[in-house]
Parts: structure tokens; C-alpha cells; sequence
């Protein structure tokens, strides 16, 4: 009789919806409570601190024990930590300003790649199947070479360094897609 494999929780899934949760939860409430603060000795405890300590112990937890439950609580803990950090982005980057849009827009940025990497890993073979049968078609070669450029155009026109980034990301990715077109055909012939 075959043995059959045991599948493991999902547990990035778990990890991103609490920090999504962690970070929404942090940010109502200090925008609903901005003058209640944790101060002792003189020292203003910001939330980051726990969240730093949420993901030391969920990053424990997860290395030292082995059973389903016990993973799930410590990719929740650890996502948890992590949205408490993502909430006070913005002020540890600019040393002084909470409410700068730099969080939003570090925050969102990770929740686009952590998604697309959760379903990238999860469904891979899905995703080179289905980018194979794209790079076959003319017409990922026209969509190659406007994503190409629109992205360069970006990059050329902006100071703005997250812009800069993701649009030279995506030169690169049109770069891979009108490479790929070019050896499909290579290889028909």
C-alpha cells in the first residue's frame, strides 16, 4: 500500500492575510488614538518593537517544532510581526514622519511580490506551461517589445526611484518575453 504524502498548510497564505490584518489593525488604531503611547523611563516604545519580537518568536517557533498547528500559529505570529513593523515603515525610514505615503507604498509593494510569489511558487508548472504557450505567439512578441517600451520611456522620464525600479524590472521581464519569442522561433525551424 502506498504511503501518501502528507500535505503541509499554506502557510505563507496564513503568514500575509495576518500581516495584512496586523497592519490594518495598527494603523485604525493609532489613527483613531494618536496621543495614547507607550513611554517608560522617557523612551517612546514604538509598535515595530513588538512586531520585531513577534517575529523573533514566530520565526522560533517555526524552526523548533514539527506538527501542522504549530506552523500555522507561527506563520500567523510572524506575519503579525511583520505588518506592525510595515506599519511604522514609513517612520523608520524618515525618522520622524509616521504618516508619510512611503508606507503605503512599501506596504503595497510587498503585498504585489509576496502575492506573486506565493502564487508563483505554488503554481509554477501551471505558469511555465501557460508562458510557454504564450511565448509561441506573435503576439507576445508585440506585447515584449510595448511593455519594453513604456517601461524604458519610464525609467528615461523619472527621478523617482521606486518608479525607476519597477520600470526597469519590467524592461527586463519584456526583454525575457521577446527573447523567448525569438528562440521558440529559432527552435521550430
Amino acid at each position: 500500500m502506498a504511503v501518501r504524502p502528507r500535505s503541509r498548510p499554506i502557510l505563507s497564505v496564513w503568514a500575509l492575510i495576518s500581516f495584512i490584518a496586523s497592519f490594518v489593525v495598527a494603523r485604525a488604531f493609532t489613527t483613531l488614538n494618536p496621543t495614547i503611547v507607550v513611554e517608560t523611563g522617557g523612551f517612546h516604545i514604538h509598535h515595530f518593537w513588538y512586531g520585531i519580537a513577534m517575529l523573533a518568536i514566530g520565526g522560533w517557533i517555526g524552526i523548533s517544532y514539527e506538527s501542522e498547528r504549530t506552523n500555522r500559529v507561527a506563520a500567523i505570529i510572524f506575519g503579525a510581526g511583520g505588518g506592525l513593523i510595515g506599519d511604522e515603515v514609513g517612520l523608520l525610514l524618515t525618522f520622524r514622519d509616521y504618516w508619510t505615503d512611503l508606507t503605503y507604498t512599501l506596504v503595497i509593494t510587498f503585498l504585489a511580490v509576496a502575492s506573486f510569489l506565493i502564487l508563483l511558487v505554488r503554481y509554477y508548472k501551471t505558469v511555465i506551461q501557460e508562458f510557454s504557450a504564450f511565448s509561441h505567439r506573435t503576439a507576445s512578441f508585440y506585447l515584449g517589445v510595448f511593455l519594453g517600451a513604456v517601461s524604458i520611456w519610464f525609467f528615461l522620464a523619472t527621478e523617482n526611484v521606486i518608479v525607476m525600479a519597477v520600470s526597469g524590472s519590467l524592461a527586463i521581464v519584456a526583454c525575457a518575453v521577446v527573447v523567448a519569442y525569438f528562440v521558440q522561433r529559432i527552435l521550430k525551424c
